[in-house]
């Protein structure tokens, strides 16, 4: 079968999530025909993302959050009129998306939680199955907890969430824990995080510094002054400045890198614990390792608090309001189950490629059944001449 990847640029979770499902689909003998990505001026896609990847990867415009001057929280009244301002721009996405599909003829169309990819299924219908994957499709499973309070934000997430499931054959939930019960319909599946392979060949020790991801730059500054108020805590971070150097080092015990998928590993697997905004990805990947983790959700960004209220909830770590090294101390003291928690995380990641499976089997069989039925209409169509 042929697929076709559509990946939302603004989160690195989403990348990676790709790239995971680009091993899985070639392994099965699929072919991957393109990589779609929407990309802004304000994150620049990294070369390891593309590097990624046997076809092309086709750079799209696409809606994307505002950020405050001190670019930080993001400010939702700001995000939807720039983005409703940009409309002419996202039409020509669109038409180049379905030139692509038209070009490659995909099988399959699987999204990666971007919202023109829904838009594109009810503007472009096409015989290719769409496969929709995120955490973000969880919250419609009854175990899911919701963030309070809600309000508008809570509103705004969930429709974001459905135009992007727009006309999906499938829709994939990814979770930290495995569910006590399916989903009600038969279209959606809850699978574990799609952790890389370089993740899981790594070898977690215990280190002595602090490892900081951060998904704003403007949270540079809490950072440094963590650092600065605590000389004795060593801190190693990562963020996305591209007008900073590879390194950087401000204070004898805060070293900044510029994102590096392999040096990140590297580093998760060293540190004593993890102190990021609450993206999904990463704290998947450090409870892979038996990393704690501090989550600070960004200001604004309501699925980032449901993301830290539910690995709160898992044993991963701790939601603060902001990164306090004394609270996660307190945490690593005084942590329970830490073992078993860890553990049971492995057992229901290690089911991922039973959930692809069963996956491919089901789009094979639809396949061959549309493949019947077209096959049968030829033939009554060529008996009545």
């Amino acid at each position: 079968m042929k697929f076709l990847f559509i990946v939302q640029g603004e989160g690195r979770g989403h990348m990676t999530q790709a790239m995971v499902m680009q091993e899985l689909i070639r392994k099965e003998g699929h072919d991957l025909v393109g990589v779609v990505i929407g990309s802004s001026k304000r994150r620049e896609i990294p070369a390891y993302f593309i590097n990624a990847f046997p076809c092309p990867v086709h750079k799209i415009e696409s809606p994307n959050f505002v950020t405050d001057k001190a670019n930080k929280a993001i400010r939702i009244g700001a995000t939807l009129m720039k983005n409703l301002k940009k409309i002419p721009s996202y039409t020509k996405s669109l038409k180049k998306l379905h030139g692509l599909v038209e070009e490659h003829q995909p099988d399959c169309i699987i999204n990666f939680y971007d919202i023109l990819g829904g838009v594109f299924n009810l503007c472009y219908p096409s015989r290719a199955k769409t496969i929709v994957i995120g955490h973000q499709y969880l919250a419609e499973h009854p175990e899911f907890t919701f963030a309070r309070p809600g309000g508008i934000q809570k509103l705004l997430f969930r429709i974001n969430t459905k135009i992007t499931a727009f006309g999906a054959f499938k829709t994939i939930g990814l979770s930290l824990w495995e569910p006590h019960q399916a989903f009600t319909s038969p279209g959606q599946l809850v699978w574990p995080p799609l952790i890389k392979a370089s993740v899981k060949s790594a070898c977690p020790v215990a280190g002595d510094f602090y490892l900081v991801y951060i998904v704003n730059a403007g949270y540079a500054q809490e950072v440094f002054q963590m650092a600065k108020e605590y000389p004795e805590i060593n801190i190693e971070a990562f963020w996305d400045d591209k007008e900073m150097p590879l390194q950087y080092q401000p204070l004898p015990n805060l070293l900044f890198h510029q994102v590096n998928d392999l040096l990140f590993i590297e580093k998760l697997s060293q540190c004593k614990a993890y102190l990021t905004t609450a993206g999904f990805e990463s704290i998947a990947e450090a409870m892979y390792l038996n990393k704690k983790v501090m989550m600070v959700p960004v200001m604004g960004q309501y699925e980032q608090k449901c993301n830290a209220l539910d690995a709160e909830k898992t044993g991963a770590g701790i939601a603060a309001e902001k990164f306090d090294p004394l609270l996660m101390e307190h945490y690593l003291k005084n942590r329970n189950g830490n073992r078993s928690t860890h553990e049971k995380f492995k057992d229901w990641e290690h089911r991922l490629e039973f959930h692809f499976s069963q996956l491919m089997g089901s789009l094979i069989e639809v396949d061959k059944k549309e493949r019947k039925e077209r096959y049968s209409l030829h033939l009554s169509q060529i008996k009545q001449l």
